[in-house]
């Protein structure tokens, strides 16, 4: 069996989800996809599939490749007995450049067993195509100029989409959003470096073709357009990857409560006894369109167990690793002295201070616990009772509105979801303001153009324009064989 290869081969691959399935599609694509198909398709019409127009679905049956005489027992209308039978289904021929690829493809569309697919893609393979690699597909449409890096990236973004934000921004990119509002910045760069390069030849003339005036201006234009774009990147992010919630506190504060009332339903074991949740209990949700995972901790509390002191370890990780803290306290025992707060070391952008168990002290109580706990902590302070659900709602929009700032989708303009495009939007930023530095400074024209060049190489980077082999390697195989 062919594993590796360049775009010369021609590549084969499930392209539906491992499971049963009403339906399952092996696709082929490259020069000879047609000549693969051919030899194990039999069209019910009689038909020879390269004769059929583009684009079309034929009721088909599917046979092995007769391994004894390959090429003589082509799809005639007399070599299904000789060829063993796998399936019935659909088959469609896409002719260059009109498909995902760019380049020809087929696709049969079976029953979704997986048998049945593994034997058509052993047909394929007898046939003379390969096994595809990881996102090979999608890198082929990329490499025939389908789309440009971003917009490939996005393809997968699109797949792993687990909240309505991240898939809307993930189709945003899809669209070729993000890379039009690069390769716009990349072009005014290319322009400004064209005009700096045409002064360099005429320095001895003393002519300028562009003023540093002008040049400071367009600098900071396009700086402005990065940093907006950089200012996107962590809400971008937590609509991608979604958001860690950590729920932390000492035994028997209501943690796990406030888990099973978050999730509406009872995930996490309640009890009166210390110490019952010893590990992590992740569960994830979605509000309004923000996957956000929340994870009930083992409460913090001298101990001697050694599998409660495991937990309390994991506990501490999880919230090292988190987006936001929820720090549980008991009403009754804050009423009894506000020194857990006062000792607790809390990052105000992080953490919230929930007080819990409001219902079982009275209204003087509660205001003078809330004022208390708010005048030592600049964290946000929200009092609830998970018993009888006061407050449950204003801390399910407290925590969005702290990790979202807001609506998203009330934003214009691209939102930055990767880390790489956000690296790379960086070193352009930090390469154009040595150049905007270097003009301040009167420095030699060659020594802006390096870095104007640097900052439109590393806009370059985002689309594809400029990038390494290696990197093409690393994006694409995070994507699944088949796609």
């Amino acid at each position: 069996m062919q594993v590796g290869g360049g775009l010369e081969d021609t590549i084969c691959a499930v392209a539906t989800p491992v499971g049963e399935g009403g339906i399952g599609i092996v696709r082929i694509s490259g020069q000879d996809a047609l000549a693969v198909a051919e030899k194990l398709v039999r069209l019910r019409s009689g038909h020879l599939l390269g004769s059929t127009a583009s684009h079309t679905l034929h009721l088909a049956d599917f046979f092995a490749p007769c391994t004894e005489t390959l090429n003589a027992c082509g799809p005639s209308a007399h070599s299904g007995s000789r060829q063993q039978a796998i399936d019935e289904g659909l088959v469609v021929y896409m002719k260059a450049p009109r498909s995902f690829t760019a380049e020809d493809v087929v696709e049969l569309h079976c029953h979704g067993s997986g048998l049945v697919l593994a034997h058509l893609c052993e047909a394929c393979i007898t046939a003379g195509a390969r096994l595809a690699q990881p996102g090979e597909f999608t890198k082929r449409a990329f490499l025939h100029g389908r789309f440009d890096l971003s917009q490939a990236e996005a393809v997968l973004d699109t797949i792993k989409a687990k909240s309505e934000g991240g898939l809307k921004v993930a189709q945003r990119h899809l669209r070729g959003d993000l890379g039009r509002a690069v390769d716009r910045m990349r072009t005014q760069l290319l322009t400004l470096l064209a005009h700096v390069e045409a002064g360099i030849d005429f320095v001895e003339e003393d002519i300028s073709f562009v003023a540093r005036e002008e040049l400071l201006c367009a600098f900071h234009k396009i700086l402005e357009d990065i940093d907006q774009m950089l200012s996107t990147a962590r809400s971008g992010r937590l609509l991608r990857e979604g958001a860690r919630v950590v729920i932390i506190g000492r035994p028997n504060v209501g943690k796990s409560s406030l888990l099973n009332s978050l999730l509406r339903e009872e995930r996490a074991i309640v009890t009166n006894i210390p110490g019952t949740t010893r590990d992590l209990i992740e569960e994830s949700v979605v509000w309004d369109g923000l996957l956000i995972t929340l994870i009930d901790t083992a409460g913090l509390r001298e101990t001697v167990d050694i599998v409660e002191a495991e937990g309390m370890k994991r506990t501490k990780s999880a919230q090292g690793d988190s987006d936001l803290v929820l720090n549980v306290f008991d009403a009754k025992e804050l009423l009894g002295g506000i020194d857990q707060i006062e000792s607790k070391t809390l990052c105000e952008g992080k953490d919230f201070v929930i007080i819990n168990k409001m219902d079982l002290i009275d209204r003087v109580e509660s205001q003078s616990v809330i004022d208390s706990s708010r005048r030592l902590t600049p964290c946000e302070v929200i009092p609830i009772s998970v018993r009888t659900g006061v407050g449950i709602d204003q801390l399910k929009s407290a925590i969005r509105s702290h990790l979202l700032h807001g609506d998203l989708e009330a934003k214009e303009g691209v939102t930055i979801t990767n880390v790489r495009h956000r690296t790379a939007l960086q070193r352009a930023g930090e390469s154009l303001r040595h150049s905007m530095e270097a003009v301040r400074a009167g420095i030699e024209p060659e020594l802006i153009a390096v870095d104007l060049r640097a900052a439109a190489d590393a806009l370059g980077e985002i689309t594809g324009v400029i990038t390494s082999d290696e990197v093409l390697d690393q994006i694409f195989a995070e994507f699944c064989i088949g796609k």
